[in-house]
């Protein structure tokens, strides 16, 4: 396992870290106690020290579970997610009146009296536009409930406007699907000593270059119902990107990089970017830990294979991923 600084926390974390949202439950199942705590214990025995959740993760149990974890593992840091647990998702959600109560909520859940980093969870864009909401992060950093604030987003021009504001980390979706990220926003978020996490690393599974155009998904898997964006934003499910075209597009990337780990590689593509702190794959159960942190391992990809990642995105994603998000 290799590590990297979080931008302005400071934080030294593994480049393959954890993100929660399926712990101990896999997209949409019941929640699953034990087999949570035994995802966290795998991932930290593989050298993980930050995981990634948010307060309506598993109606809570994500956070509480992290939290009674962290009791016994002071050496990993965490970032948890606010303002997205009541939906639908509005501008009321991230005033100054509703982040305390969400911040005292988490605060509680994981038994901690400050959180170590906490992101609004994809504020509409509004949100930037209103100081307030920022400054009152500040007085909560101040008050010691925070030690760090920063930004989970769904687009880079959000990215972008949060620099604006005195976040330590940008939690932004970046894969071998969405690259505009890099062109835009990591030269900026550097210059500015802010931390970058790269969330949907698999753009939900297709970059495991496992599906086809006949895999199911459970009812209850937002791979099923959110597609078009019916429950949240379309971006966060396949990476907005069309399923069949998904499927093919990886299936190309398998044969012309020659691999039959493609969700390793894309793992260890986004690590090619120096700007970027950690890529936060989920895992489920203990077994897919292992799947996830080789990718720390891995050779640096050639200047080749950078190639071929940038021609199937060019061939068959930039349009119209390029111009959405």
């Amino acid at each position: 396992m290799n590590y990297r600084t979080l931008g302005k926390t400071g934080f030294k974390i593994s480049d393959v870290s954890l993100g929660t949202w399926q712990l101990g439950g896999k997209w949409g199942a019941p929640f699953d106690q034990q087999v949570a705590t035994a995802t966290l214990e795998a991932a930290v025995a593989e050298g993980v020290t930050f995981f990634d959740t948010a307060d309506g993760y598993q109606d809570g149990n994500s956070e509480r579970t992290v939290g009674a974890f962290l009791k016994t593992h002071p050496e990993v840091h965490y970032t948890t997610k606010i303002g997205r647990k009541e939906g639908p998702l509005s501008l009321a959600h991230f005033q100054p009146a509703a982040l305390d109560r969400y911040i005292d909520d988490s605060l509680k859940n994981m038994q901690t009296d400050a959180l170590d980093l906490v992101l609004l969870h994809c504020p509409p864009m509004q949100a930037y536009y209103d100081p307030e909401i920022f400054w009152h992060l500040d007085q909560l950093k101040q008050a010691g409930k925070i030690r760090n604030y920063g930004v989970s987003v769904e687009r880079v021009e959000e990215a972008i406007k949060a620099l604006d504001y005195d976040v330590s980390a940008v939690e932004i979706i970046f894969n071998m699907f969405r690259l505009r990220p890099s062109k835009l926003f990591f030269d900026l978020a550097q210059k500015a000593n802010v931390g970058i996490l790269a969330r949907v690393p698999l753009a939900s599974g297709l970059l495991s270059g496992k599906y086809t155009a006949d895999t199911q998904f459970a009812p209850t898997d937002q791979r099923s119902n959110n597609r078009n964006g019916e429950l949240f934003d379309k971006g966060e499910t396949f990476s907005g990107v069309d399923y069949l075209t998904g499927v093919k597009a990886a299936q190309v990337l398998k044969t012309r990089l020659k691999t039959d780990n493609l969700a390793a590689l894309a793992l260890r593509w986004c690590l090619m970017f120096p700007a970027v702190s950690a890529v936060i794959p989920g895992a489920s159960n203990p077994t897919q830990i292992t799947r996830n942190i080789d990718a720390s391992d891995l050779p640096a990809l050639t200047h080749e294979q950078m190639g071929i990642v940038q021609d199937v995105y060019d061939d068959y994603l930039k349009k119209p991923v390029d111009y959405l998000w």
